[in-house]
């Protein structure tokens, strides 16, 4: 249960470090679709006269080993499992439990208080100050109802693979 609870939160961490790195460097000019509809108008001009520099390329190779760190959370976690002869149904809670945390994080931490509380963002886009879209927690509650539907099915096919294959 330890592994799993330090899995869960450097899941967290890595979240948070993926969005950190995105928002200071904005290696892909598609990361920005995830803002509210008014702050991705107040940036496209920015983002559309974005030169591609060493500093965006260094955010893009950060951002690929961090996701890939993050994918390596559920690896250690499935292998751990496998090594202490764990059933179908632990891997399940293992990775449910690796999962929940971490979406709970990014729901109450990310989204309502870096999102709406903090001006985390108006830091680094500070032509988005006043944009209204900064207020509307749940403004991307489709993608997230979405990812909370994700989470358990990719949590019973990660234990069946680890358990089976």
């Amino acid at each position: 249960m330890r592994l799993t609870i330090f899995l869960a939160i450097a899941g967290c961490v890595l979240l948070f470090a993926m969005i950190w790195v995105a928002t200071v460097t904005m290696p892909f000019s598609a990361l920005a679709k995830n803002f509210p509809i008014d702050v991705q108008d107040s940036l496209k001009p920015r983002i559309d006269s974005l030169p591609m520099s060493p500093i965006r390329v260094i955010g893009g190779i950060l951002l690929i080993l961090l996701m890939l760190a993050w994918l390596g959370l559920f690896i250690w976690g499935g292998i751990d499992g496998r090594n202490n002869d764990y059933r179908f149904w632990d891997h399940a809670i293992r990775f449910l439990i690796i999962g929940g945390a971490v979406k709970a994080f990014d729901i109450g931490c990310l989204d309502y208080i870096l999102l709406t509380k903090t001006h985390f963002f108006q830091h680094y886009f500070p032509e988005t100050e006043g944009c209204k879209g900064w207020q509307q927690f749940g403004y991307n509650r489709k993608q997230q109802i979405r990812q909370c539907i994700i989470i358990p099915i990719c949590s019973f096919i990660g234990a069946w693979i680890f358990c089976y294959i």
